[in-house]
């Protein structure tokens, strides 16, 4: 596993531009959102404990943000509880309703990523690191927030 400055040597290589920088801000949690939205419907029973695939999605990150940092990995799963609860109410509404926000909110964020890497003139990350794409970004993320805060 690497290191949290591992991570953090990379997203900066690919995170140069403040454009760029700043549209991860806006991005990354509606992509967030968006797949906690769309995975917050299904469910099933494990000894009758009601599951999602967001919620052991949100269990596993959390797990891993908490190995990398104790402090921004409680902030990380705070910000996963937030996500769980509005996603549970989204879920809750109609079909359209839930799919509508899911999507546009998935295809929206995607936009504003790949916009800012159009200023960063970069490739993003992910193409050379899948993982970085489904747990470290949001992570290093909410890290340089808690750099820019002291």
């Amino acid at each position: 596993m690497k290191t949290i400055l591992e991570y953090l040597s990379q997203y900066a290589f690919y995170h140069q531009n403040r454009k760029n920088v700043v549209t991860h801000f806006i991005g990354i949690p509606m992509i967030l959102v968006a797949i906690t939205v769309l995975l917050s419907r299904p469910h099933f029973s494990v000894f009758g404990i009601e599951l999602t695939p967001a919620l052991i999605a949100a269990i596993i990150s959390g797990i891993f943000y908490l190995s990398l940092d104790k402090v921004v990995g409680l902030l990380m799963v705070f910000l996963l509880g937030l996500s769980l609860w509005f996603s549970s109410y989204i879920a809750s509404q109609e079909t359209v309703i839930w799919l509508s926000v899911g999507i546009s909110l998935f295809i929206v964020g995607w936009t504003i990523q790949f916009i800012g890497h159009y200023f960063e003139g970069k490739k993003p990350a992910f193409v050379d690191d899948i993982i970085g794409l489904v747990i470290g970004s949001r992570y290093l993320l909410w890290l340089k927030l808690c750099f820019y805060w002291g």
